[in-house]
């Protein structure tokens, strides 16, 4: 199992762009495999991915995730190609529906198809990304076209994925899922062996499943629960999130993250990596009753990136 870093899931982090490159930069620096970029309403992720392509050489760059519904596939396609050559083939697409609450009542577009317009989003993206050319008629898109950028690798792309229809689409057509909110159970029943199914069915390489957490190295547990349930609060009220929280026995979100001493951190990991987890994505954040909780957990997460578990 990989380790990656997520930047910018937190509200409080400092979400300015040279930050969040300097924090790429480090992350290459400590060891990790990969760092994921959010895309909410602060930087496009897409470009800031590319920027830190730019200050770094190894580290795998992703999105954790790009909406769909604003941008026509066509155009991403043509934006994450670029920043693969921007960042030498180190670039990987996260994409995902986000959520109907935005979709329709910020942006006011309709959400009422969200399994077709996946479905036919992906017809046009991935052929480009990989190289063809996308000809398509769908109720959503109608499209025949083609794209050359000079130097572009061919990215992965993972579909946030959460229910058993959505994880077989991104099976079947995408390189994996990115997961959030989903803890062990969730994973080991649905997330994993769903889209592990439709992968081989439709004849694509086994998939890559990241999974994203909060996570805690603490010797008070209760009080990294506490300021989980605060700082991640709103994921819970979501109703894609909520269903799996359900499935978890979870009443918040705070009751999947990843929460411990090193040892009790250290097995939790290794659980998720024999359910089938590839690539693990932390997200640390502030503890008031231990302030040193956010680096300590950094510390021990970017050792398990170069020494594994």
């Amino acid at each position: 199992m990989r380790f990656g870093i997520g930047i910018g899931v937190v509200a409080s982090e400092d979400g300015s762009l040279p930050t969040v490159i300097a924090r790429c930069q480090q992350a290459e620096k400590d060891g990790f495999a990969s760092a994921w970029l959010t895309h909410i309403f602060g930087n496009d992720a897409v470009m800031a991915a590319a920027l830190a392509g730019q200050v770094t050489s190894r580290i795998e760059l992703g999105t954790f995730v790009v909406p769909t519904y604003p941008r026509h596939p066509v155009a991403l396609a043509q934006q994450a190609l670029t920043a693969s050559a921007a960042t030498g083939g180190r670039f990987t697409l996260g994409i995902g529906l986000s959520h109907k609450v935005l979709m329709e009542n910020v942006l006011g577009l309709d959400y009422g198809k969200p399994i077709r317009h996946m479905r036919e989003y992906l017809s046009v993206l991935v052929p480009l990304i990989e190289g063809r050319p996308a000809q398509f008629q769908g109720k959503e898109y109608r499209v025949s076209a083609r794209l050359s950028v000079p130097g572009a690798g061919q990215p992965d792309v993972v579909v946030a994925a959460l229910g058993p229809q959505m994880l077989a689409l991104a099976g079947r057509m995408a390189d994996g899922t990115g997961t959030w909110m989903g803890g062990p159970k969730y994973l080991g029943e649905v997330a994993v062996p769903t889209i592990t199914a439709a992968a081989r069915e439709g004849g694509r390489k086994a998939p890559r499943i990241v999974s994203g957490f909060p996570i805690a190295v603490t010797g008070k547990p209760e009080a990294a629960k506490a300021a989980a349930a605060k700082a991640f609060a709103g994921y819970g009220a979501l109703p894609s999130y909520r269903a799996v929280l359900d499935r978890e026995g979870a009443a918040e979100p705070s009751g999947v993250a990843i929460i411990g001493d090193e040892a009790e951190v250290r097995a939790q990991l290794r659980q998720l990596a024999e359910i089938g987890v590839t690539d693990f994505l932390g997200v640390t954040y502030p503890v008031e009753d231990d302030p040193g909780c956010p680096e300590r957990t950094y510390a021990f997460m970017a050792s398990a990136a170069q020494r594994g578990l």
